[in-house]
């Protein structure tokens, strides 16, 4: 392979064809001041994503996941919540604890991680693998099936049951002290591994290190309720109250929602997952023995047909997606037109949806939830988004997402299998073939 380093004379070369540009200077006033975004942006798209839409489902008020990376637990909440406004015709401000559920995910995640330590014990500690695991022990983000792995076991609450605390809002304190925790605890297990410590020896020291996670969590996020009063007045102005009532006995008669029902559909268009097969990824998850990381790879034109029944029986679709890729979160636009930053510099940028996933350059990245869709000779134009960024962004909170930008930027669905053909069901039975931990379809939101 023929490799140099740079010659002045390319240099000089570079400065003379720049120098001959006539609009160089131009370009190079406009980047300075308005930064690549300000000055690339295309206002026809602004005018194009008009929030008006064919389907539009009433959803209530948007929640704030604030300064934590809980996308995914306020979008999968967002969904449920909907359920038992509509049929207890409870306020449109009322939100289920994402608080709850996030004491239970980190509680479950330090106990996947220790069981994932003990694993891959054996290994080096610069085998990818292990370094993998210790990059980061635990965070914020998680999947459509690991919030289900939570409320099967745990059940939910309402907000005020377990409001949020400083550390739930902002999360990177826990985030920073919690995974020290956990990455000195797999000092000690490793060591004791390597010293043939006995499985009763291990199970001992496991059992304390999760007896300290536990006050850590109930310290920073307050302990979780084992019971409580479900209480309200509905929008008719009559009074309820259901005393003593526990998490899964509130899950199971105010949501009523079969989590099986609903499965993990996903596009990835890469070489390495043909379309209908099942996937999973290894040392994904966080309850042990909980509900199993598992992904249904079809078409993209085969997710928008399905997302549409869903939307049109009433039902709204949670989402997983790039969300930072040609996108303006103060505006509330996710638009493939929105900037042209090729035009801008005068280079090429494309790549192909599989190429961005093969070299890095996206990933899912947050988790958020289709409210609505415009169809347009049956066709769909443009989508209804519900963020969970409070209602300062965006139209009071709700974002239009383009169809080209659905086809570009949006890996995950989560539907019921209810809309399924019998072919995608079959497929959807399949045993999953799993995908080392780091392939990028394992990226939590």
């Amino acid at each position: 392979m023929l490799t140099s380093e740079i010659k002045l004379d390319q240099i000089n070369k570079f400065q003379q064809n720049l120098a001959n540009r006539q609009d160089s200077k131009v370009v190079e006033r406009a980047v300075s001041h308005q930064g690549i975004l300000g000055s690339s942006e295309d206002f026809t798209s602004e005018s194009l994503m008009h929030p008006v839409f064919s389907i539009d489902l009433s959803t209530g008020n948007v929640a704030d996941q604030k300064r934590s990376g809980r996308c995914w637990m306020f979008a999968a909440l967002n969904t449920m919540r909907i359920r038992l406004m509509n049929t207890f015709k409870v306020d449109d401000g009322f939100e289920l604890s994402q608080n709850y559920t996030n004491f239970w995910d980190k509680f479950e995640k330090s106990n996947y991680f220790l069981e994932n330590v003990l694993k891959t014990a054996d290994q080096p500690l610069d085998s990818r693998k292990v370094a993998w695991l210790m990059a980061t022990p635990q965070q914020d983000g998680g999947q459509w099936d690991m919030l289900c792995a939570l409320i099967e076991k745990y059940g939910i609450v309402p907000k005020y049951a377990m409001p949020e605390t400083f550390s739930s809002e902002q999360s990177a304190q826990l985030n920073k002290y919690l995974n020290l925790k956990l990455r000195h605890d797999a000092v000690s297990l490793r060591k004791l591994v390597a010293d043939n410590a006995s499985d009763d020896k291990i199970s001992e020291t496991k059992e304390t290190m999760l007896n300290e996670i536990y006050r850590m969590l109930a310290y920073a996020l307050g302990e979780p309720a084992t019971t409580f009063d479900f209480e309200y007045r509905d929008k008719d102005k009559n009074y309820h109250i259901d005393q003593n009532i526990t998490p899964q006995e509130f899950f199971k008669k105010y949501v009523n929602l079969n989590l099986k029902d609903y499965v993990s559909l996903i596009n990835s268009p890469t070489d390495d997952k043909p379309f209908n097969k099942t996937y999973t990824i290894e040392m994904l998850g966080n309850v042990v023995n909980g509900r199993q990381v598992k992904h249904l790879n079809l078409e993209m034109v085969d997710l928008k047909k399905l997302a549409i029944k869903q939307l049109q029986n009433g039902e709204s679709v949670w989402f997983g997606s790039d969300v930072g890729q040609s996108s303006n979160s103060k505006k509330g636009i996710m638009d493939t037109a929105l900037y042209a930053p090729d035009d801008l510099f005068d280079t090429d940028l494309s790549m192909s949806k599989a190429e961005r996933l093969d070299y890095g350059e996206s990933l899912m990245t947050h988790a958020m939830v289709i409210t609505g869709v415009d169809l347009v000779d049956g066709k769909p134009t443009k989508w209804k988004v519900e963020n969970s960024w409070g209602e300062k962004v965006g139209t009071k909170g709700y974002f239009v997402m383009s169809d080209a930008w659905m086809d570009q930027f949006v890996y995950q669905f989560v539907i019921n299998k209810a809309y399924l053909s019998e072919d995608q069901l079959k497929a959807q039975a399949q045993d999953p073939i799993v995908l080392k931990p780091w392939d990028p379809m394992g990226a939590l939101a």
